[in-house]
């Protein structure tokens, strides 16, 4: 079973300790969203199950499927069908959509890789996120709108087809209408995979979608309180502040 295992890590950044002996566990079918106050250590939770060097773990073990992550690059992760939506994805000038969509597929596919199946999915895929067709032929994100950009982490997402998909602020820079149609197609891709996701969110809008089976409150790099969906609103009447952290509902 595709389980995500986090056992006990803790991860520094340029001498600061941002994880502290902090875990949790990601099961196939779940989905699990992580809240909280601005510089809790979210992202560095999303960066360092990815393989970002920059992020050092000097306590614990990550596992996917079993297989210890600790030591892999970020490609190899990548290959066990571990996926991140990055919060603010970079921009490839000089290099099409295209090319680096074509690319990143058959890094992973190898011998397998078709290039008619690869178009096909590609042309279903930017129908179904109602992307421009013009989009895949301009440089990566370069001169895009938050919603195209947003658009192109789910476009990558289908073409990867990972077992494991991380969000990070994926609902950030959305307009209202570009939020459903990336919310219903996570949500869609959730019900045809079977994946387990891991979201990260600072908003309720976006869970009004995508209905968590699990909620975590991140803060000072550990979690504080997991429950169910409940959680979301006791943190909309209440704030991060006021919340009871004693009784923890799992």
């Amino acid at each position: 079973m595709n389980s995500l295992k986090i056992n006990n890590i803790s991860v520094k950044t340029e001498d600061k300790e941002i994880l502290k002996d902090f875990s949790l566990e990601v099961n196939p079918g779940e989905i699990h969203v992580i809240m909280g106050p601005n510089g809790t250590g979210k992202s560095t939770l999303l960066n360092t199950i990815m393989g970002d060097s920059s992020y050092v773990i000097t306590s614990g073990e990550i596992y996917y499927n079993d297989k210890l992550l600790n030591n892999l690059d970020t490609s190899d992760r990548a290959n066990l069908g571990i996926f991140l939506g990055m919060q603010k994805p970079i921009s490839l000038e000089g290099v099409s959509n295209a090319d680096f969509l074509r690319t990143m597929v058959s890094s992973k596919e190898k011998e397998n890789f078709n290039l008619m199946k690869f178009v096909k999915k590609l042309n279903e895929y930017q129908e179904k996120l109602k992307i421009n067709k013009d989009m895949v032929s301009r440089s990566v994100n370069t001169g895009f709108s938050g919603g195209e950009i947003k658009k192109n982490e789910i476009l990558e997402m289908y073409l990867l087809n990972p077992s494991l998909v991380m969000l990070d602020e994926i609902d950030s820079g959305l307009d209202v209408d570009s939020l459903k149609i990336v919310a219903d197609n996570i949500l869609d891709y959730y019900k045809e995979s079977g994946c387990a996701l891991l979201i990260i969110t600072h908003y309720q809008k976006l869970l009004d979608y995508i209905k968590p089976t699990h909620v975590h409150i991140m803060k000072n790099g550990k979690i504080i309180k997991s429950g169910d969906s409940s959680l979301i609103n006791d943190i909309e009447q209440l704030g991060y502040e006021n919340l009871d952290t004693e009784t923890n509902e799992i």
